[in-house]
């Protein structure tokens, strides 16, 4: 049984992705909160899992942990919560996203999230004093750990400037913009071995997304496994990823990278959740 693959993606407010449903989806493994730019808080995640008919959700936030999570997995409302994090890393030539599943804080993981949170924080003031200065507005919004592009792009949206959500990222905050500022982010090896230390499972994030995948790709030779099914804005080869499965014997994982309350755009079938699953009470176990 296969997975559901979307082939439109979806932006941050939420419109609607095309998919092509091969089968059920009972897991969807990248879904965002408030902790990081999701609009879904902890507690409504349940009721947007049922709503979307998936049984299992991974929580990835970006560069952050749910505190009140207190195991790798628990339950809640009937839906399997996974406690994981999506990590930025700088892998040389590109930057990719780590995706962590089974997540117990470590001491190293604690403090490296910590880290990138305070520069999230003087990167956002810095992108907002920008904005501010070049439309000659004021933004409702403060720089905290957890903000995000998204965040600034929606208070530009709220804002009396004439630039809506997308024109932000298109002409001011997008990369090679104006107000465009990197984020300091670890190393790849820093990243993988902190995770490694701290999570069940480490695998790769959306692997056709970035420019070079067969770099991306390759930087599976260290990890556990690769995020196979993902709502991609435009039709995708897997051919590429199921290549790196077999030959890294990777563990396959998926899901919609849900920013808003719509889930299962993209996840898992039950044989690859069931899979997933027993990896992780077998690492937590151990």
């Amino acid at each position: 049984m296969q997975s559901s693959i979307a082939i439109k993606d979806h932006d941050r407010k939420g419109d609607e992705c095309v998919e092509l449903n091969d089968g059920m989806t009972v897991a969807d493994l990248h879904v965002h909160t408030t902790r990081s730019d999701g609009t879904l808080t902890l507690d409504a995640v349940p009721e947007a899992a049922h709503s979307a008919g998936v049984e299992v959700v991974a929580l990835t936030d970006h560069d952050r942990m749910q505190p009140a999570l207190d195991a790798p997995v628990t339950e809640r409302d009937g839906v399997t919560l996974v406690h994981g994090v999506e990590l930025r890393v700088d892998a040389g030539a590109l930057r990719v996203d780590l995706l962590g599943y089974g997540v117990e804080p470590t001491p190293a993981l604690t403090a490296l999230v910590d880290e990138i949170q305070r520069d999230r924080e003087q990167r956002g003031r810095a992108i907002v004093e920008c904005v501010e200065d070049r439309l000659g507005v004021t933004l409702d919004i403060e720089p905290r750990p957890g903000i995000g592009r998204p965040h600034i792009a929606q208070a530009i949206d709220e804002s009396s400037a004439d630039e809506e959500y997308q024109d932000a990222f298109e002409h001011l905050i997008g990369s090679d913009c104006p107000c465009y500022i990197a984020r300091d982010i670890p190393t790849f090896e820093r990243g993988r071995e902190v995770l490694a230390e701290a999570c069940g499972v480490v695998g790769l994030a959306h692997p056709l997304r970035y420019r070079d995948h067969a770099a991306a790709l390759d930087l599976t030779a260290d990890l556990d496994a690769v995020e196979r099914y993902y709502p991609y804005a435009h039709d995708t080869d897997p051919t590429p990823v199921d290549r790196a499965v077999e030959a890294h014997n990777l563990l396959v994982t998926g899901g919609s990278d849900a920013h808003d309350r719509q889930l299962s755009r993209a996840g898992l079938d039950s044989a690859a959740t069931e899979r997933l699953l027993a990896t992780l009470d077998r690492q937590t176990a151990g």
